[in-house]
């Protein structure tokens, strides 16, 4: 039932949804953070392993990466999945700059798999790249990538950790939905830095949360949601250093203005892989859907 309910044919795949015994489990929850760490790139792969590969191309990729994402409307899974793929593969293998489409092309392909009932197709994931690529090369490629993560392909992210530290806050029912969402689009903007490739899922997501929560400004109903207060409870939810998991979110707030200034400064006749766009294309391109719903 619970997979007919998943694959109903819809707009929107209809998603079963958690078991609240599991959320409140705290063996599922230190099992997460227990593993998490075994999913992360071995390294800092940009003066380690990379030569050929600049941070700015990551970058670039990334927000291909998940314009693609969003135009297929793919589980909201795949993109930090997909990225979480990108980044351990560069840790470990050596790769020319004019693969990196590819790459980013495959590590969706194989996220989309994982986490998606209607995955992309190789056809159409090549169609997004403006044919650059063939079928043929992202299915040799999908073998690699594969043989390089020791197809090991079922990644903590952080998305596994916002039920379950949600369930924990006292947030009201009437704005749960809205710090999900906030959430979900501060761990996407996290993703596509390359800066915060090396920081765990469980920080990733307890700094997004944080940050979503005080942009929304829900300590004003509720003192044990102000900043302080709300970092202390998140850490000792996740049992992470409380300067760190600050410094965490205060990384998160500076990247997540510093890509509003950017997407401000796109100029009506400048370019982007694969032709030409208009200001807003670009804008929506560089930063993730509903970031500017966001208020810090």
């Amino acid at each position: 039932l619970v997979m007919e309910l998943y694959c109903l044919e819809s707009d929107t795949a209809v998603k079963a949804q958690p078991d609240p015994n599991i959320l409140y489990d705290d063996r599922v929850l230190q099992s997460l953070l227990t593993i998490e760490d075994s999913f992360l790139p071995q390294c800092s792969y940009f003066q380690r392993v990379q030569k050929d590969i600049q941070p700015y191309m990551r970058r670039m990729v990334a927000g291909w990466m998940h314009e693609v994402c969003e135009e297929e409307n793919t589980n909201q899974d795949v993109f930090p999945l997909a990225i979480n793929y990108l980044d351990r593969f560069l840790a470990v293998m050596p790769t020319r700059k004019n693969y990196l489409q590819l790459l980013g092309a495959v590590c969706i392909f194989l996220a989309a798999k994982l986490k998606d009932c209607r995955p992309p197709s190789a056809e159409k994931l090549c169609v997004y790249t403006d044919n650059s690529i063939t079928p043929r090369e992202l299915l040799e490629w999908e073998l690699v990538v594969l043989g390089k993560l020791k197809w090991n392909m079922a990644s903590v992210i952080p998305n596994d950790f916002i039920e379950h530290i949600m369930r924990r806050l006292p947030l009201p029912k009437d704005k749960q939905a809205m710090v999900c969402k906030h959430t979900l689009t501060f761990i996407a903007l996290c993703a596509t830095d390359d800066r915060l490739a090396m920081n765990p899922p469980s920080m990733i997501a307890t700094g997004s949360m944080a940050a979503a929560i005080c942009g929304l400004q829900l300590d004003h109903s509720d003192q044990r949601l102000s900043r302080d207060n709300l970092t202390d409870l998140l850490a000792k939810i996740t049992n992470t250093e409380v300067d760190c998991l600050r410094a965490c979110q205060e990384q998160i707030e500076r990247v997540l203005a510093s890509s509003l200034q950017q997407g401000q400064q796109y100029g009506p006749d400048s370019a982007v892989r694969g032709g030409s766009k208009s200001r807003e294309q670009q804008d929506q391109s560089s930063t993730p859907t509903d970031v500017r719903d966001v208020n810090l």
